[in-house]
């Protein structure tokens, strides 16, 4: 009779410690003569950029193009790879590989890092996951590819379209576009280019989407109206901000230097790639630091909320922010029960919603007057763009004025803020509440609740 395996770690700390060792691997691999041009690099900046890439951000001490040689960009990607698929994934794969029994500790492991909640078919669940995501990918790459290939050749254009799909598609944000167009970064060539701009949003939206969406709707075989009121909820709210947001984006960056000289045509894939890429992806085809005042307030809001539970995306996500707005209104009207459609939500949901957007907001917070604090020139709205981007796990970087010229804020980092911005990256990837659980204190025996005087405190 086959024995499970029964860790004494809880689900928790299995998931936080499984990205942690990731990461620590990731960076030992990039600090090889062989994964830099320039010879080793050193620790902090491997750390950060493999901190990075598990934790799909995108924020990045050197140009991913010009530093990193084949096998670094290589390794990269692999890190990109796990990350947004979750390792837990690639253990429960090997498994299936090896042929070993699932236990019921790889099943809840499982499910727990997709943010879903039955044990049944992980096995199907697992492959579903794989091939979808490998399809989407090779889709994604194939259709760059005619864009790619024209410009690069044949290797090299399939190599930078299958590196661009797996970065889009696991909201990663990294690009190997460096050095490539004089005065372009990240995919700034291509900002009107409607082939390009739309696969690039496609892939980061499905992406964004989460496994859960993907599995109900394939079990519905794409009949949507079959889905479950969870999957309709997320479609309706990411169709309700991509539109409202490309809107937005269009009406404040209607002046903008950095659209001048585009069609209506071109201001709106610009407007349509900010509002995608904001919410989590890293992306860029019209610079972050020439966005007006309201694009830029507006572009921290979309990277705070992300995408959806699940997914290959960050932010608190978007079920949380529609309970938030959700439980607003119930309360501001006076109601006991949170009511969206004709469907009623736990209040006790509302309670964690809060809990997640205080944590965030708290974060956010303190990280920006500590790196202000480290860095000798400030930057405050700088560093406030840059910790939002990091808990968020988005990668946008605002450009800042150096001695050199004009930079990445990140590339401009003093180690111990890039240290903050790892714990940032780490903490928005793995998320608020496991890292909660699995700092939490195991108790070998349930103990009986005792609740204290209820007592009134005056608020609003």
């Amino acid at each position: 009779m086959e024995r499970k395996f029964k860790p004494k770690m809880s689900i928790w700390r299995f998931l936080a410690l499984g990205y942690l060792v990731v990461v620590l691997v990731g960076s030992g691999l990039l600090m090889l003569p062989f994964a830099s041009r320039g010879g080793s690099t050193s620790y902090i900046d491997a750390l950060f950029t493999s901190a990075s890439a598990t934790c799909v951000t995108g924020l990045v001490p050197f140009d991913t193009n010009t530093h990193w040689t084949l096998f670094g960009q290589i390794v990269i990607l692999l890190l990109i790879q796990t990350g947004g698929l979750g390792f837990t994934t690639f253990i429960t794969l090997l498994l299936m590989v090896l042929r070993r029994g699932l236990g019921l500790y790889e099943r809840n492991a499982m499910i727990r890092s997709i943010g879903g909640s039955r044990l049944e078919g992980v096995k199907k669940l697992v492959r579903r996951i794989i091939i979808g995501t490998f399809a989407i990918e090779l889709c994604g790459a194939g259709l760059l590819s005619i864009r790619f290939i024209r410009d690069f050749g044949a290797l090299k254009g399939i190599y930078i379209a299958v590196f661009h799909a797996v970065s889009a598609f696991c909201n990663a944000g990294f690009d190997v576009m460096g050095g490539l167009f004089e005065g372009a970064s990240s995919l700034q060539h291509y900002a009107t280019d409607p082939l390009v701009v739309l696969t690039v949003c496609a892939l980061i939206i499905v992406g964004g989407l989460g496994f859960c969406v993907w599995g109900d709707i394939a079990e519905c075989k794409f009949n949507l109206k079959k889905c479950q009121f969870y999957t309709h909820l997320i479609l309706i709210a990411t169709g309700l901000l991509l539109f409202i947001s490309t809107g937005l984006f269009l009406l404040f960056e209607r002046n903008s230097p950095a659209l001048e000289g585009y069609s209506f045509g071109g201001r709106v894939l610009a407007a349509l790639f900010n509002s995608t890429t904001a919410r989590t992806a890293g992306f860029y085809t019209t610079d972050p630091a020439m966005l007006s005042e309201s694009g830029y307030l507006l572009t921290i809001i979309l990277m705070t909320i992300g995408g959806c539970s699940g997914s290959t995306a960050g932010g608190i996500k978007v079920g949380t922010f529609i309970i938030i707005v959700m439980g607003m209104v119930s309360v501001l009207r006076g109601k006991r029960d949170i009511l969206i459609g004709k469907r009623r939500v736990d209040i006790s949901q509302l309670g964690q919603a809060f809990a997640i957007f205080t944590a965030f907001l708290a974060l956010v917070l303190t990280s920006t007057i500590a790196i202000c604090a480290i860095e000798p020139t400030g930057h405050f709205r700088e560093a406030l763009f840059e910790t939002v981007s990091a808990l968020g796990t988005v990668g946008l970087s605002v450009s800042v004025e150096t001695a050199a010229g004009l930079a990445s804020f990140t590339t401009t980092l003093s180690a111990a803020s890039k240290i903050i911005l790892i714990v940032l990256m780490y903490t928005g990837r793995v998320g608020f509440l496991t890292i909660a659980a699995a700092l939490g204190r195991r108790r070998s025996e349930p103990q009986a609740q005792v609740r204290r005087p209820v007592e009134t405190i005056f608020i609003g």
